[in-house]
């Protein structure tokens, strides 16, 4: 890679990390569900009106767009609001890879040979000593609803795998689209329209700017980097920066929010990302490769098709659909 594509991944990788602070400064400004809405809401708009029409089906965009928007941020985001820490949440989310890969070996017949089971039984080693610090040290809830959250996310890369959308800053707006209405409707129902009057009533300067971060840095600029990177080099080049989303998100949540980083912690981070990044990035087995080839309509293919699922891993929202974008592409 060239120097400068270098620091654009690195930086999108920082832009991820970062995330999880301004999502801890955001929840002191909204509810959980409601600040994930209106995330939502500013990603989609004015974009959606730019990007062009929806280059695959509904379906694939409803099912991503309620999986991963939804389900994985409405319970990452209640989950950050129930107690679990900012940088230990964008370590756990990691665990998602392994999700993945579960439910790609059911859905896409992908055979994960012993490199990558190894991989997942160290990731899940990793989510074993997180759960032994965070509860010593917070309420278990919240890092339980951040591990669902990764579940969610699972399900979400396996189906924009199958969707594998040609354009993925396309696919990416238009699924955004989908979580606003039902995501507002839940904060009614479970937050109280109380609070969330009272919280749009109080948007201030400081609320603004988390909205505009989350939305349009981390989703919409993160994204479309992401995405430009991945077609000029072989998703197995770009995939590896996003396992420093986790280090970003650590270091800057001690930085600006001083959370303390135990020894446990340390622990949970050099497993959880060493089994991730087994996990994701080695190659299925052949015959996975070539479901998987047939479901995105390309070839089967060495280099840039062994690490599809890489491309998803341990990035922000918008490497899912990166991945799919990859998926869909010649082999370069």
């Amino acid at each position: 890679m060239r120097p400068v594509h270098l620091a654009l991944a690195v930086l999108v990788a920082a832009v991820w990390g970062f995330n999880f602070v301004v999502i801890e400064i955001g929840l002191g400004h909204f509810p959980p569900l409601l600040l994930s809405a209106l995330r939502f809401l500013a990603a989609a708009l004015p974009a959606v009106f730019f990007v062009g029409p929806p280059k695959v089906a509904w379906k694939w965009i409803v099912g991503v767009g309620l999986s991963l928007g939804v389900a994985k941020f409405g319970l990452v985001f209640t989950g950050m609001a129930a107690g679990m820490p900012a940088g230990l949440s964008s370590l756990v989310l990691q665990v998602q890879a392994v999700f993945t890969a579960l439910f790609a070996a059911v859905a896409l017949r992908e055979r994960p040979g012993r490199t990558r089971l190894a991989g997942m039984a160290v990731a899940l080693a990793g989510i074993a000593v997180a759960a032994v610090d965070q509860g010593a040290s917070g309420p278990v809830l919240g890092f339980v609803l951040v591990v669902a959250g990764a579940v969610c996310w699972g399900v979400s890369n396996v189906l924009t795998r199958k969707a594998a959308p040609p354009d993925a800053l396309n696919f990416m707006v238009w699924v955004c689209t989908v979580p606003v209405l039902p995501l507002a409707a839940l904060s009614l129902l479970l937050e109280g329209p109380d609070r969330d009057l009272a919280a749009l009533r109080s948007l201030d300067w400081s609320g603004a700017a988390v909205i505009g971060y989350v939305a349009w840095i981390s989703t919409v600029f993160g994204f479309g980097a992401w995405g430009y990177l991945l077609r000029r080099y072989p998703a197995s080049a770009v995939a590896p920066f996003s396992l420093l989303v986790p280090v970003f998100g650590m270091s800057s949540a001690a930085l600006v929010l001083g959370e303390q980083v135990s020894g446990l912690r340390w622990l949970a981070a050099v497993l959880l990302v060493g089994g991730v990044a087994l996990t994701s990035l080695t190659p299925a087995g052949a015959g996975g490769r070539a479901a998987d080839a047939r479901s995105a309509g390309a070839p089967a293919r060495s280099g840039a098709g062994r690490a599809e699922a890489g491309a998803a891993v341990g990035a922000e929202v918008s490497t899912a659909a990166a991945a799919g974008a990859e998926a869909a592409s010649p082999a370069r």
